[in-house]
């Protein structure tokens, strides 16, 4: 993964795990919570045919993000955002076709 898609992932990890605002599952979805993180972030969060969400970069990269309470259903091709209901945080899992180098 090239230094600036590691750096970016960083950034949204610390979004995720540095919320502005608790998750809170009987009050929002998980998507809805990520997706404002984010966007208090700066990001911009954008529509996906193929995703739950994407983050589009100033340079019109796409990043793709799917979000899940399981664990055990993660597609490796796109990223994942997944709630630990036991700890209480979200973790980021990158795509691995991006994070071989």
């Amino acid at each position: 993964m090239n230094q600036n898609l590691t750096q970016r992932f960083k950034v949204i990890e610390e979004a995720l795990t540095k919320p502005p605002i608790p998750h809170e599952p009987y009050k929002q979805s998980l998507k809805a919570w990520a997706m404002y993180c984010l966007r208090d972030r700066g990001f911009k969060v954008i529509y996906a045919q193929n995703a739950d969400f994407a983050i589009e970069t100033k340079g019109g990269e796409k990043l793709y993000f799917k979000v899940s309470n399981n664990p055990v259903e993660q597609d490796s091709s796109i990223s994942w955002i997944v709630w630990d209901s036991t700890s209480k945080s979200a973790n980021l899992i990158p795509p691995l076709a991006q994070t071989k180098d």
